[in-house]
């Protein structure tokens, strides 16, 4: 009976909210044709390799569904072809994530070569041409995801990456990795000396990139550029302005340019060298908060330490799946997001699942009065209903 009497009341309710927005939005253009800017005020959803746990990784699709499901920045990794062109793709080499195996007219690209001490066998993407590469089609890195894009979807150059950005209804950021430069340097020559992060630089500039963080101009365009070797960041902060972030693997790891543990590198004294040349540090989540048989352990101070220094945070990578989630939050990767951002205090995340980080936001800290959460609609219903339920 009370329902009854308070459905007009509710109808109205949600006619009203959902008149100025939807439930999750998705922000698109503004008024007079305008692109809605990003947000600053909240870590930043980073859409690692896209949407990968929806669509095979770093191709267009997964961008576009990462966009849809409202990331702030798209991330990618920049390898170069044998013929200098710069790709979006994760690994140097090409069996893992595409079907070049089945191409019996490539069967002898598969090569071995040295990387960091160590002989590595397979097809190197320093190997073929674009066009070549474009002839191949990409898939699902892990068995236990969505295998129906398979052999759907080709490699995408760097640009084609930048396109899909600039063209999204709303201001979309780019989080390009100079990827393995050491390694392209030695196998991809360019013209008169120009160098693997020279090609990156001069790319982003072509396409309008540049700008201090925060500055009118990056947010216009946002930026960060991020590399596991601090020499690449070091060098091309000659170039441009726009932030840098240093990449951080686990701490016995050693970074490929400098033969140092990232242990050395994560050091107050390192930290207060490179300070000058990034605005924050991408470190591996397990090396922030360790784990032992499946559970996180208690915190290390890596997160304190780079704040004092000024340094943001943005670790990697955040995945839906009961493979990645520990123990300690239940199998729900809320619980991990609530954890990384209120408990530890993370300004960015990189996550393969784009729209769980995006609904949890929305859910818990919506960017303005106007784009009111689920929860507080359900509480104004309930403050609606309540004089009904006490008559």
């Amino acid at each position: 009976m009370i329902l009854t009497r308070c459905l007009p009341l509710i109808w109205l309710f949600l006619l009203t909210a959902c008149a100025g927005r939807t439930l999750y939005p998705l922000p698109g253009k503004g008024g007079k044709g305008a692109k809605l800017p990003i947000q600053t005020s909240r870590p930043y959803n980073i859409a690692h390799r896209g949407s990968n746990g929806e669509i095979p990784e770093e191709t267009a699709p997964a961008y576009l569904r990462a966009i849809e499901e409202g990331a702030d920045f798209i991330e990618t990794d920049v390898l170069s072809t044998k013929d200098g062109v710069l790709i979006c793709f994760h690994d140097f080499t090409l069996q893992n994530t595409t079907n070049v195996a089945s191409h019996k007219e490539f069967a002898d690209r598969n090569r071995t070569y040295e990387v960091q001490g160590s002989n590595m066998t397979g097809f190197f993407t320093f190997d073929f041409t674009l066009k070549e590469l474009k002839k191949l089609r990409t898939k699902q890195r892990f068995s236990f995801r969505n295998q129906q894009y398979n052999g759907k979807y080709p490699i995408i150059t760097f640009e084609e990456f930048i396109t899909i950005a600039r063209d999204a209804p709303r201001v979309v950021g780019i989080y390009p990795e100079i990827k393995n430069p050491v390694l392209m340097n030695q196998h991809v020559k360019w013209p008169g000396g120009v160098r693997f992060e020279d090609k990156v630089v001069e790319t982003l500039k072509k396409y309008g990139y540049g700008g201090s963080y925060l500055s009118k101009k990056w947010l216009k365009r946002p930026l960060f550029i991020q590399s596991f070797a601090p020499s690449s960041l070091v060098y091309i902060s000659n170039l441009i302005d726009s932030p840098k972030v240093l990449l951080i693997d686990d701490v016995t790891v050693l970074t490929e340019d400098t033969n140092q543990t990232y242990a050395e590198i994560t050091s107050d004294v390192y930290f207060n060298y490179i300070k000058q040349y990034v605005v924050g540090i991408g470190p591996w989540k397990d090396t922030v908060v360790p784990v032992s048989n499946n559970y996180t352990q208690a915190p290390t101070d890596l997160v304190k330490r780079a704040h004092a220094h000024n340094l943001k945070v943005h670790p990697y990578t955040y995945r839906n799946e009961n493979e990645f989630l520990h123990l300690n939050f239940s199998q729900d990767p809320y619980k991990e997001y609530e954890y990384w951002i209120n408990e530890i205090g993370v300004d960015g995340l990189f996550t393969d699942f784009t729209g769980s980080l995006h609904n949890y936001q929305e859910w818990t800290s919506p960017l303005s009065e106007t784009s009111k959460s689920p929860r507080q609609l359900l509480s104004q219903i309930a403050a609606l209903v309540l004089p009904y339920e006490k008559a």
